[in-house]
């Protein structure tokens, strides 16, 4: 999908959403609160993760003004694109590339057809989807690099909910009045 902004990346099919967090903002360790989500990106989504490292590149350009003036080395920044087979003792994250991504606002949260989704358990942690996401650098308290704003989600599919979440069905057997005496 073409964009104008070369900051901004729409994440392939295949990427599921883990720490969700889109329909209520929450506070992580005493920060304001904020809409997030940790992006789960298979690391053979190649075109996904060369037009993330592309943006970030465009975001450090960008972001001279904030690093004194200079461009930094890549390496000496913290940046967004993290892997989740060396930095996360996690199934869900083993073989995918994974990016915190947060936002002040609400994303709008569309179906495949890209209608509203008003039923809030039709998005989970684990449910696949596409997702907008901006890179901007960052230059507080010491800390240099790229962050990555929360854009909007869509949802594409169901998937294996994440974090142990099982539904009603799953833990209970159906019960009737003849049940309770025995």
């Amino acid at each position: 999908m073409a964009n104008s902004n070369k900051t901004k990346v729409i994440t392939g099919k295949s990427t599921r959403l883990s720490y969700f967090h889109g329909w209520e903002p929450v506070s992580i360790n005493g920060s304001p609160e904020r809409y997030s989500v940790s992006v789960l990106i298979p690391k053979d989504d190649t075109e996904t993760v060369n037009a993330i490292n592309n943006a970030v590149n465009t975001a450090i350009e960008e972001g001279i003004g904030k690093f004194g003036g200079k461009k930094p080395n890549k390496a000496s920044l913290k940046l967004s694109l993290r892997d989740g087979d060396t930095e996360r003792d996690d199934e869900a994250y083993a073989g995918h590339w994974f990016i915190n991504a947060n936002s002040r606002t609400a994303p709008q949260i569309v179906d495949k057809a890209v209608k509203p989704i008003l039923d809030r358990d039709e998005v989970y942690s684990g449910c696949y989807a596409r997702v907008s996401l901006n890179f901007y650098a960052f230059n507080s308290n010491g800390n240099k690099g790229i962050a990555c704003g929360l854009g909007n989600i869509q949802k594409i599919k169901d998937g294996e909910p994440l974090g142990g979440r099982s539904s009603a069905a799953d833990d209970f057997r159906t019960e009737t009045d003849d049940d309770f005496l025995s």
